[in-house]
């Protein structure tokens, strides 16, 4: 099974990089910054395709949001709580919000939908959701390319250690989420606050 996808990776490795950036996660990147310093792949040609790929994905996330607002509001009323954060972020930043989404867990696929549900500029934010993509993918991949050879070793020490490896994983996975929801819960009280203060403030005169 090892070989199998070593062969895969080595054979197919800038699709998969480009499926897999397309459908978001930097464990992708991580992998090809991982196979530029094992020589199994070209930096250039790696960023330039990770990049390609998640411009793609928003593009797709983008479009869905303007013209399939049917889908979009089942979708809506399940991720209620995230659809009205990313609101809030972007009228308070505006548009480089559409380079530090990447980085927002459990909010990367929600913000551009959110922006093409407003009458944002499709080509302003393509524009700007390339250039973001390819900043994403040349920090994630350069930096591990640099640590590639400690990356290379947490990976062999996880494949005989599996049972040790997998619970920090799982810890760490969810340290992230939760650290995130509180982020989000802390957001969306702070403007609830501001809110009734308003609505205070207008019956008080």
């Amino acid at each position: 099974m090892e070989q199998f996808l070593i062969h895969a990776l080595t054979e197919y490795g800038y699709i998969i990089l480009f499926v897999w950036s397309v459908m978001e996660g930097e464990l992708g990147l991580i992998m090809a910054g991982t196979m530029v310093h094992t020589g199994h792949m070209n930096l250039p040609t790696a960023i330039f395709v990770a990049g390609l790929g998640g411009f793609v994905g928003d593009q797709i996330y983008f479009w869905i949001g303007r013209y399939n607002k049917k889908w979009l509001n089942a979708y809506f009323h399940k991720h209620r709580r995230k659809f009205a954060l990313a609101h809030l972020l972007l009228k308070k930043y505006g548009w480089p919000v559409i380079f530090v989404q990447r980085y927002l867990y459990g909010l990367r696929t929600v913000i551009p939908m959110s922006i093409g549900l407003t009458r944002y500029s499709a080509k302003k934010f393509a524009l700007i959701n390339f250039i973001s993509a390819q900043i994403w993918a040349a920090i994630t991949i350069v930096l591990a390319y640099i640590f590639g050879e400690q990356i290379l070793e947490i990976l062999e020490y996880a494949k005989h250690h599996w049972y040790l490896a997998l619970p920090l994983a799982a810890l760490f996975l969810a340290g992230i989420g939760y650290s995130f929801k509180r982020i989000e819960e802390n957001i969306l009280h702070r403007r609830r606050e501001r809110h009734a203060s308003r609505n205070r403030t207008a019956q008080a005169k």
